[in-house]
């Protein structure tokens, strides 16, 4: 059903040239999130139910950290071991024992292996978490989107809720993996190096520690400068993306207008923006390991003077100098992934905070409160009304709406439409006719008055059942990427080849869809463009007469097709219509002057009403509008 399927897409807002949808840029390191702390909180419990092999993960990523630890510890008897054999065969002793240390390197081999083999697993199982968690969001995302009132895809950009969907989820899955397991690491290295410079020795430990707060504050300076530019560079980055879509959509009228000077230059002037931003926030990025490296090289100058010095005097072996400076050296590796962390973990809670604002949007009731009811013929008990129940007959019952509280755009609309009448909607362009019949779909509810079909409110109808009395085709048509055998029986997916071919030879598309490559089985691309806009617009015509339903819309139908094609849709559409209330939206008037009624609107209000010789008799603003056609013409 074309109405169904207009609600499978959001409808795309378009750049200020009107040609592509705006983009979005992924989420770029050091972006903020607004609300942090309560984003970061609602993150972690959505990640609770992968509570179990979390905690598996961090229990191996701590066993290999310990493992990976012990390491030059164990080198460092080695290292003793070779200096003490050194000093014995000086001596004249026996000199180095070999068997000795080779029992320590193999011990220190199978430290490294067991290190290693923990840190697959603990990367095989965050994997799992991370890519099972974006599977669930986009799963939640898919069906929010089904649930989601109307006004909020007037209220975002197409490019905006598809970022949502794809880069914040995958951002999420992609740094979701590194943030856990290097935090995790860089705790558990931090407390374990510092047990292991403990056990050596305490004064040199506090020498070494000197070096964090020295660190810190520089690292601390750069972040805080590079945070504006990070922030530009997203901003820029989304800027670019949308302009470049736009662009691309709108090629043929940039040309048509000669406006490529004018779209090159003003993509200079955003590009050249987004390069500022981007090298500064780079290039101070880059500055923070030229400073670890330095600070660390003092760290080991002063480590190494005292080593000797304590060495010297008998306090700690060779070896454990050797082992120290590798600990300073291994010390300021967790600090540099926690800076590193820090940047991406603002951008994973900040992709975090945007899906959860979408899934936390407040979603449009599905369910009736109150299900219309009748009394069964067979039974004699009371039941509720199904789709198939209905007759056809609508009633607008003093109805008021605007999208917006403070500009109602319908001011009070009365109508009454009998089962099986072809209903006429005409008026000037933004006299509320696409409007009705939004409301009568209940894309949109009325701010007052009621809308009743067989007597009963709308309201009293769960959506998805009352949208299966409607068909509905529309001047902007939609396919999707498949046959057009595919393609039109949409409209009813349990109908036959036969009666798809049936319905296309009923919507006179059949004679141009045996032309084509391949015919009913040709598929169409993404966009459609490989069939032209009228043919587009007979398939979905097609698409309609397959779904059969009661009662029938048809917003500009037939706009996009020559006037023959359109003599023989009308034709078409006057046998699919027999028995069926239909609601025909036009402004050629000469295709509806067979209508049972025809409703004049203007300015919200139904001014006139009447079949076409009615109207035209009283010679009011319907004739009016309807001489102004072929006096234009």
């Amino acid at each position: 059903m074309e109405g169904q399927n207009s609600m499978k897409q959001p409808p795309r807002r378009r750049g200020p040239m009107g040609h592509g949808p705006m983009g979005h840029g992924p989420a770029a390191p050091g972006e903020k999130a607004k609300d942090f702390k309560g984003t970061f909180q609602k993150l972690v419990v959505y990640l609770s139910r992968y509570h179990f092999a979390i905690v598996l993960a961090m229990i191996m990523t701590i066993g290999s950290t310990v493992f990976n630890i012990v390491g030059p510890k164990v080198l460092g008897k080695a290292t003793t071991e070779i200096f003490n054999g050194l000093v014995d065969k000086l001596s004249g002793g026996s000199g180095i024992d070999f068997g000795k240390i080779g029992r320590i390197l193999l011990i220190l081999i199978g430290l490294y292996l067991l290190s290693m083999l923990l840190s697959y697993v603990q990367g095989f199982i965050m994997s799992g978490i991370s890519q099972k968690m974006a599977f669930q969001m986009r799963k939640e995302l898919s069906e929010k989107l089904n649930l989601l009132p109307m006004n909020y895809y007037d209220r975002k950009t197409y490019g905006e809720i598809l970022s949502r969907i794809t880069n914040d989820v995958d951002t999420l899955g992609m740094s979701l993996n590194q943030t856990i397991t290097q935090v995790i690491s860089a705790a558990a290295t931090l407390v374990g190096i510092l047990i292991m410079m403990l056990t050596i020795s305490p004064l040199m430990t506090v020498v070494a520690l000197l070096i964090l707060p020295v660190s810190g504050m520089l690292i601390g300076i750069v972040v805080k400068r590079s945070q504006k530019y990070f922030t530009a560079q997203q901003e820029y980055l989304g800027h670019v993306n949308g302009q470049v879509e736009e662009v691309y959509g709108g090629h043929n009228i940039i040309k048509l207008f000669n406006k490529e000077e004018d779209v090159i230059e003003e993509f200079t002037k955003t590009n050249d923006i987004l390069y500022e931003s981007a090298w500064k926030s780079q290039f101070m990025s880059g500055m923070m390991m030229p400073i670890m490296n330095f600070v660390g090289n003092m760290g080991y100058v002063a480590v190494a003077i005292l080593g000797a010095y304590l060495s010297i005097k008998g306090t700690i072996e060779v070896g454990d100098i050797q082992s120290f400076i590798q600990y300073v050296k291994q010390f300021t590796q967790p600090i540099q992934q926690v800076a590193q962390v820090s940047n991406l973990l603002q951008s994973t809670v900040a992709a975090a905070e945007r899906v959860f604002e979408f899934l936390d949007e407040e979603e449009e009731s599905q369910l009736a409160e109150h299900h219309a009811t009748m009394i069964d013929e067979k039974t004699g008990e009371e039941r509720n009304v199904t789709p198939a129940d209905l007759q056809g007959s609508v009633t607008f019952d003093h109805v008021k709406f605007g999208y917006l509280p403070d500009k109602v755009i319908i001011h009070d609309f009365s109508a009454k439409v009998n089962p099986g009448q072809k209903i006429a909607i005409v008026g000037p362009t933004g006299a509320g006719k696409t409007t009705m019949v939004k409301l009568l779909m209940r894309f949109y509810d009325v701010n007052s008055g009621q809308i009743l079909i067989d007597g009963h409110p709308l309201g009293e109808f769960d959506r998805s059942e009352l949208r299966e009395a409607f068909g509905m085709v529309l001047q902007d048509t939609w396919l999707f990427k498949g046959t057009i055998m595919e393609n039109i029986r949409y409209g009813r997916l349990d109908a036959t080849d036969e009666e798809v071919i049936e319905a296309a030879k009923a919507a006179h598309a059949h004679h141009f869809i045996s032309a084509l490559p391949g015919g009913y089985q040709m598929e169409l691309n993404e966009e459609a463009s490989n069939v032209s806009q009228g043919q587009k617009q007979l398939l979905t015509i097609a698409r309609a007469i397959l779904a059969d339903n009661k009662i029938l819309i048809l917003d500009e139908a037939t706009s996009s097709v020559d006037t023959r094609t359109e003599v023989r849709i009308q034709k078409a559409m006057d046998n699919l219509m027999k028995g069926r209330t239909s609601f025909i939206i036009a402004h050629r008037l000469s295709t509806i002057r067979n209508a049972d009624l025809i409703l004049v609107m203007k300015d919200g209000d139904i001014i006139e009403q009447g079949n076409h010789d009615e109207l035209m008799e009283k010679g009011g603003f319907y004739a009016s509008l309807y001489n102004s056609q072929f006096e234009s013409a």
